[in-house]
């Protein structure tokens, strides 16, 4: 079905998309809008991972949207359970009908004589083009159709399966096997444990290791308020305890590295065996929030370490072998199974090549505004949420900030909002500070994050609360008509 000259585009029907159209369709009722999603299901990350253990990382509580309450008793999904809860909310809001799916981006033409964008999608029955006054991008920030995969010598030697969890066969049968397991994030915290319920033994074959903490998957303090009070109010309050915990420890990671690693090694010590060497698998030669850190809910790594069904080989590999994995170190890793945990490539925009008036225009080239829009790229957001909390804690910040933006322009009856950074705002860092091995390899893909405000990608929910939601709208974006010949850069709010 064809969609006609829309106000907003929304691109992604992930968690971010859902969120997006629900605020609009309260804060901007009067607007045309629409979603657009590349695969065929609601849920983005959430339905393309499947591999055994799928969880968040994060608690319900702020993963989850702001205006519907979590009320599962886990606070820790996995997640069949999250793919449930953002088709709910779509279904809920009305939002399902609004989505065309199979519609994957590929381009995205911006004129400013006709202030619209004209994207071209391609689908199964050929390519489409749409027009929308604003494009409004929720499709993550990795590349859906592959992982990042390195490749390693010896690998057509190895006589067992090689496996990407981004890519799980369904119809896989572990029951018995010997399988390794590269990589030491989130991926590889998470399958470990559970792939060692089944297999004969797991190994995590890591370089070097990683920070980790254990919480329980459940909350019980949430479950405490939600029996008492109502469902909303007891999510609000959960909600705000744990953003409040969350920036607490960062903060103090940051302040006090020392002290924070200190305590990390001190309770891993008590999850794990007395002589269990902690020195060589889990003392990262980096400070604690320098990579993201990796949750282990209810220990279950640490059982699976001291129950013998699971091991943690800290080497690297010389070469895969018929057998295994040969290591540096001339130890041998036997293995029916080996899976490349070895983490995401970073894609911009979804991967849709960009022009505005005719000239390209690439995101790593720009500074980023507030977090969620370039400069030099008019009429264009983008949901991108923390790296040292929630995802959607920002992202519903994000579409809150764009319905106040639209509601501006439709009121001073502007077309065109281009952020345009003063001749003092420069470069500092990419957006996505983080040291991991996949931001640095797709930090070509991430705009910069600038010297001062607006122009600053913050790790501060309070702060971006604040900016977000109350700040002015208007500091630092030029404003102008379809065809005006001179753009007009309105004062703050």
């Amino acid at each position: 079905m064809s969609l006609p000259d829309l106000d907003v585009l929304i691109v992604g029907a992930g968690l971010s998309g859902i969120g997006a159209a629900v605020h609009l369709k309260q804060k901007c009722p009067n607007e045309r809008w629409a979603i657009i999603e590349g695969r065929d299901a609601i849920g983005g990350t959430w339905d393309l991972f499947r591999y055994p253990g799928i969880r968040s990382d994060s608690d319900m509580y702020t993963l989850g949207y702001r205006f519907k309450p979590w009320t599962a008793a886990k606070a820790i999904a996995d997640g069949p359970s999250i793919r449930s809860y953002i088709r709910e909310t779509a279904q809920e809001h009305g939002i399902t009908p609004h989505i065309r799916f199979g519609h994957k981006v590929t381009n995205a033409a911006w004129d400013s004589a006709t202030a619209r964008w004209t994207v071209t999608a391609t689908t199964a029955s050929g390519p489409v083009t749409l027009t929308t006054r604003f494009l409004y991008m929720c499709s993550g920030y990795y590349n859906y159709a592959q992982g990042y995969r390195p490749t390693w010598p010896g690998e057509s030697d190895f006589a067992g399966q090689i496996i990407h969890p981004q890519f799980w066969p369904e119809s896989l049968d572990y029951t018995g096997k010997r399988i390794v397991v590269i990589g030491s994030g989130a991926t590889a915290v998470t399958l470990v444990p559970e792939l060692a319920k089944r297999a004969a033994h797991v190994t995590m074959l890591q370089r070097t290791p990683t920070w980790m903490v254990s919480r329980p998957s459940a909350d019980a303090i949430a479950n405490l308020l939600r029996a008492v009070l109502p469902a909303q109010t007891a999510y609000n309050l959960t909600r705000w305890k744990n953003v409040t915990m969350g920036q607490w420890f960062y903060k103090q990671t940051r302040a006090n590295p020392s002290k924070v690693r200190t305590a990390l090694l001190g309770r891993l010590a008590k999850l794990l065996p007395a002589d269990y060497d902690l020195e060589t698998h889990f003392t990262p030669g980096y400070n604690p929030w320098d990579q993201r850190l990796c949750l282990v809910p209810d220990a279950d790594l640490f059982q699976a370490l001291s129950a013998g069904t699971a091991s943690i080989a800290t080497d690297q590999i010389d070469r895969f072998e018929s057998g295994g994995i040969r290591l540096v170190s001339g130890k041998l890793l036997e293995a029916d199974i080996i899976v490349s945990a070895t983490g995401l490539a970073l894609q911009a925009l979804g991967g849709m090549g960009v022009t505005v008036d005719g000239q390209p225009r690439r995101t790593a080239d720009a500074l980023a505004y507030k977090g969620m829009m370039f400069s030099g790229f008019p009429n264009m957001a983008i949901s991108f949420g923390y790296i040292n909390a929630s995802w959607t804690l920002r992202s519903d910040l994000i579409a809150e900030y764009v319905c106040r933006l639209l509601t501006h322009m439709r009121r001073t009856g502007m077309d065109i909002a281009t952020p345009t950074p003063a001749p003092d705002v420069v470069p500092e860092r990419v957006a996505m500070d983080l040291a991991s091995g996949y931001v640095q390899r797709g930090a070509d893909a991430l705009p910069r994050s600038g010297n001062r405000a607006p122009w600053v990608v913050t790790a501060d929910y309070k702060y971006d609360r604040r900016e977000l939601l109350d700040g002015p709208v208007t500091d630092e974006i030029v404003f102008s008509k379809a065809h005006a010949m001179t753009p007009m850069l309105e004062a703050a709010e």
